[in-house]
C-alpha cells in the first residue's frame, strides 16, 4: 500500500477527531482485503493455524474442531468483555477505531471485507462503544478493551450515539446497519492489536502538541514581562549547540517575538560604560526564562518521534497471526506487543511534566515579588495588598497539579507482571502508559491556564499591551475576553476552566 491510497497520516486523522471529516476506502484496498480473506480460507485447511482451530493463549495447545470454529471467535469476544472503570471520552475511542481500521487496510488479517466496512459505518457515523480504561496489559494488544468494541460490531453490548448510552443493536437496527458474522477469524482478528493504546496516544499527541504551541508563546509573553534580553533565543548561540530541537525551538521564539518592542538587546544595553555596582536588571534571567531552548529543545524531540512512531503503528498490520498473500504463508509471531506505543507515552508524559515544571517556575516569577525584583506585586494582586489576594490561591492549584504530573511521570514501560499462564510472561502496560500521560496532559492544560492568568494580569500591571509582538498580543487579548482584569476577589475556578478551554479549543495555526 502506497501513501496515496489509504494511508492514515497524521493530518487524515486530526480532520477526522476534530474536524468532522468522513474517512473512505478505496475499492483498490477493498478487493486487497478480500483477496487476503480468500486466500486464508484456502489456506486454513486442513492446516493448524492459531485461534482458526486452536485456543487462544495458553489455551493453544488445544485443538478446536471444525464445527466449533464459528463459536470460538464469538467466545473470545463475549469472554474478553471484562473491563472495568470509567469509559474511555468519545475522542479516544473513535481515535482507537480508526487505529483497528488502519490495522486492516493493511490487507495482512484475513477478515472479511465486511467487518472492515462496519467498523468504518461506526466512525463515520459517530457511533462509540463503551469501553471501559481498564483492562488491558498491551501484550497480546487490548485484548479487553478491543473486545468491547467487538461486543458492539456484533450488536452486542453498548454504544453512545446521539449524546446517550443505548444498545448497540437497537442503534444499528435504527441505522439500517447489519452487525458482523462471524467468518474465520474475526473475533480474534478484532481484539488482538496495540489500538486503544495508539489511539489514547494519538488523542495524547495532538494535546501535547497544543501544549506546545502554548509552551513556547508563553515562554515570549513572560519573557517579554520582565525585559529579558532577547540573545537567549539567538540564532548564533543556540546554533553553535548541535541540537535539532534546541535550534528548532529558538527559531520559533524568534518568530513568536517578531515584532515585540518589550525585549531588550544586550548591544544597546550591556555593551557600553556603565557606573553601577550593582545592576538593577537582571544581567540574565532565571533559567525557567533563559533556557527555554534547551529545555523545550529536548521536548520537542521527544513530541516529534512519538508522532512518527503512532503514525507508523497506525498503518501497521498489529494482530497475530499475520496472512500474507504475496509469499502464500501465514506467520505467527508478537506484532501485538506494545512497546513501542507504551515506551512513547512513558517519554511523552516526562517531557510534557517537564513543559508542566518549567511553565509552573516561570509563573512563580511572576508571582514571587523578592524574585522577579518587585517589578510585580505580590502574587500579581491587582486589588488592594492585604485585603485583596489577586491570584495567590491558585498557585495551590497549579502547584499541587504540577506535583502530581511529577508522581505519574515514573515509567509504566518497565512495570510489567506476567500473567496468562505465563504465557504472557513480557508485557508492555502500553494502556495503562497511554492513560497515565493522558491524565498528566490534562493536568498540564489545567496549570498552564493559570499561567496565562498570570501574564494577563502581569501585562496589565505594567501597561505593555501595545509594547508586546503581534502573536503574544493576540493571546493576550484572547485569554481578557475570558478572563478580565481581575482587582475584587471572586470564586476563580470557572475562569481557569474557562482559559482552559480556549487553550483547548483555540485555532493555533499560524
Amino acid at each position: 500500500m502506497t501513501q496515496e491510497e489509504d494511508y492514515l497520516s497524521l493530518q487524515i486523522i486530526k480532520e477526522i477527531l476534530f474536524g468532522g471529516k468522513k474517512l473512505a476506502i478505496s475499492g483498490n484496498t477493498i478487493s486487497k482485503i478480500q483477496e487476503c480473506y480468500d486466500f486464508l480460507d484456502r489456506f486454513s485447511h486442513e492446516r493448524i493455524i492459531y485461534g482458526i482451530n486452536t485456543g487462544f493463549g495458553p489455551m493453544a495447545q488445544y485443538r478446536v474442531s471444525e464445527e466449533d470454529r464459528t463459536a470460538l471467535q464469538y467466545n473470545i469476544i463475549r469472554s474478553h468483555a471484562t473491563g472495568a472503570g470509567e469509559p474511555l471520552p468519545n475522542i479516544y475511542v473513535k481515535a482507537a477505531m480508526i487505529a483497528r481500521l488502519g490495522t486492516f487496510l493493511q490487507a495482512q488479517s484475513g477478515v472479511h471485507p465486511e467487518v472492515v466496512n462496519l467498523l468504518l459505518s461506526f466512525i463515520n457515523n459517530n457511533i462509540i462503544p463503551f469501553i471501559p480504561e481498564h483492562g488491558s496489559v498491551g501484550a497480546s494488544g487490548d485484548l479487553v478493551q478491543l473486545a468491547h468494541l467487538a461486543l458492539t460490531l456484533i450488536g452486542e453490548g453498548k454504544v453512545n450515539y446521539n449524546g446517550e448510552w443505548q444498545d448497540s443493536g437497537k442503534v444499528l437496527k435504527e441505522l439500517g446497519i447489519k452487525p458482523f458474522g462471524i467468518h474465520i477469524r474475526e473475533g480474534l482478528s478484532i481484539t488482538n492489536g496495540t489500538s486503544f493504546m495508539t489511539g489514547i496516544g494519538l488523542v495524547n499527541l495532538f494535546n501535547a502538541q497544543r501544549l506546545f504551541h502554548w509552551a513556547l508563546t508563553a515562554s515570549v509573553l513572560v519573557n517579554e514581562i520582565v525585559s529579558s534580553f532577547d540573545d537567549l533565543m539567538s540564532e548564533t548561540l543556540n546554533g553553535v549547540r548541535r541540537q535539532q530541537g534546541q535550534q528548532k525551538v529558538a527559531a520559533k521564539l524568534r518568530e513568536i517575538a517578531t515584532g515585540s518592542g518589550c525585549m531588550l538587546k544586550r548591544e544597546n544595553e550591556m555593551y557600553k560604560h556603565h557606573e553601577e555596582k550593582v545592576f538593577k536588571h537582571k544581567v540574565q534571567p532565571y533559567y525557567s526564562l533563559r533556557c527555554i531552548p534547551q529545555i523545550m529543545g529536548p521536548i520537542l524531540e521527544t513530541i516529534e518521534n512519538t508522532a512518527r512512531v503512532l503514525e507508523n503503528e497506525v498503518n501497521s498490520a498489529c494482530d497475530n497471526p499475520i496472512v500474507d498473500v504475496a509469499t502464500q504463508n501465514v506467520y505467527h509471531g508478537g506484532n501485538f506487543h506494545g512497546d513501542y506505543v507504551s515506551f512513547e507515552m512513558d517519554k511523552l508524559k516526562m517531557a510534557v511534566t517537564k513543559m508542566t515544571m518549567t511553565m509552573e517556575r516561570q509563573m512563580n516569577y511572576l508571582f514571587h515579588d523578592r524574585i522577579n525584583g518587585g517589578i510585580l506585586p505580590p502574587f500579581v494582586n491587582l486589588g488592594t495588598l492585604g485585603l485583596n489576594y489577586g491570584l495567590q490561591a491558585s498557585q495551590f492549584t497549579a502547584t499541587s497539579t504540577t506535583a502530581e504530573c511529577q508522581t505519574l511521570s515514573n515509567p509504566m514501560y518497565v512495570h510489567s507482571i506476567p500473567n496468562n499462564n505465563d504465557n504472557q510472561d513480557i508485557v508492555s502496560m502500553g494502556t495503562n502508559s497511554a492513560l497515565i500521560a493522558k491524565r498528566v496532559i490534562n493536568n498540564a492544560f489545567q496549570v498552564m491556564a493559570i499561567h496565562y492568568m498570570t501574564m494577563a494580569q502581569a501585562v496589565d500591571y505594567l501597561k505593555i499591551q501595545d509594547k508586546l509582538a503581534p502573536a503574544t498580543r493576540k493571546v493576550y487579548d484572547e485569554v481578557r475576553k475570558i478572563f478580565p482584569v481581575f482587582t475584587e476577589d471572586y470564586p476563580l475556578y470557572t475562569s481557569v476552566a474557562a482559559v482552559e478551554e480556549y487553550l483547548k479549543k483555540a485555532d493555533i495555526r499560524n
